[in-house]
């Protein structure tokens, strides 16, 4: 495919801000075209139990991003699975290049792209991911209420997950392969008195152990960084907290941004640097990283871009 689509408003990516933003920019008839990525639904679609969506006391990750995408769709929001690898911001219309080898052209634009949790890169992580390890505390603590976790990390993620678990797991082990942390001093000293709270200096994971029937996580196996000894901790739940990376490899160097290459817009506002292209959820939020959240930066961005075009057309 090599045609040339143009859009009023033209949406890349598809999570809780990509959706959401068809929906509104549809309501606004700016007949908008959102291109998925190659995530489509973002990272809802590895969350199993959601339990903090408004209006659902339990809903499945992958089935609250198909019920967005049936209703961007059903408001008009024309939604193409592809991805885009090139992006024109010099001059409007803003020209974006799929790896369809298509072209998209663009009165607006909302980056939707999202932010990916940092991982390990082991197998045995890879394998649990949704049955007993998680990146998000606040998405999944709640499941391992009177358990024992573990958090891996030293930075500001890693010390607030784990004071945020301490609400519902019975003890939280902190690991961390040197013997001082890189959170904030206020952060640390909350972490120190708390009883819950063990940290582990000098270990590393080094595997995720568990059983498949059913499928979750029993322990861990850690080495100690100095000695090299191996030992196991049992656990049922291994939150690994080493950060977020937003997916902003699209604007590099073309917007500005802040915080470790987030998307910088102007406060209360999607606006970034240049003029008609917006951005939200979690492309620019290092913060919050809720679906709720981002949900509302895809509202905002919608209605931004609607005034944008309004005062281009009059």
């Amino acid at each position: 495919m090599s045609e040339t689509r143009h859009t009023k408003c033209l949406i890349i990516g598809s999570g809780p801000a990509g959706y959401t933003a068809g929906v509104y920019a549809s309501r606004a008839m700016l007949e908008p075209i959102l291109v998925q990525g190659i995530e489509p639904g973002g990272q809802l679609t590895t969350t199993t139990e959601v339990e903090n969506w408004p209006g659902d006391t339990e809903v499945q990750g992958p089935d609250l991003m198909v019920r967005m995408q049936d209703h961007a769709k059903a408001m008009g929001c024309e939604i193409i699975g592809d991805i885009i690898t090139e992006l024109d911001v010099e001059a409007r219309p803003f020209v974006a290049r799929g790896d369809s080898g298509a072209t998209y052209t663009a009165d607006s634009v909302i980056l939707a792209t999202g932010a990916r949790a940092k991982w390990l890169g082991l197998p045995s992580e890879e394998a649990y991911k949704g049955f007993g390890v998680s990146a998000c505390a606040t998405c999944d603590g709640f499941f391992y209420r009177g358990e024992e976790i573990v958090v891996v990390g030293g930075g500001n993620t890693a010390v607030e997950e784990a004071l945020f678990l301490t609400n519902f797991a019975s003890k939280v082990t902190l690991i961390h392969r040197r013997d001082t942390l890189r959170a904030e001093q206020i952060l640390q000293n909350r972490l120190f008195k708390h009883p819950k709270i063990e940290t582990l200096w000098f270990h590393e994971l080094q595997e995720v152990l568990g059983e498949d029937a059913p499928k979750g996580v029993t322990g861990i196996r850690v080495k100690n960084t100095q000695t090299g000894e191996t030992r196991d901790i049992p656990c049922k739940g291994v939150f690994i907290a080493i950060g977020h990376a937003p997916a902003s490899e699209l604007v590099k160097g073309k917007l500005d941004m802040h915080h470790g290459d987030y998307v910088k817009v102007e406060p209360g506002s999607t606006r970034t640097s240049i003029p008609g292209i917006f951005a939200a959820g979690d492309l620019t939020d290092h913060v919050y990283r809720q679906a709720v959240t981002s949900a509302g930066m895809g509202c905002m961005a919608a209605l931004d871009a609607e005034k944008f075009i309004a005062e281009l057309e009059s």
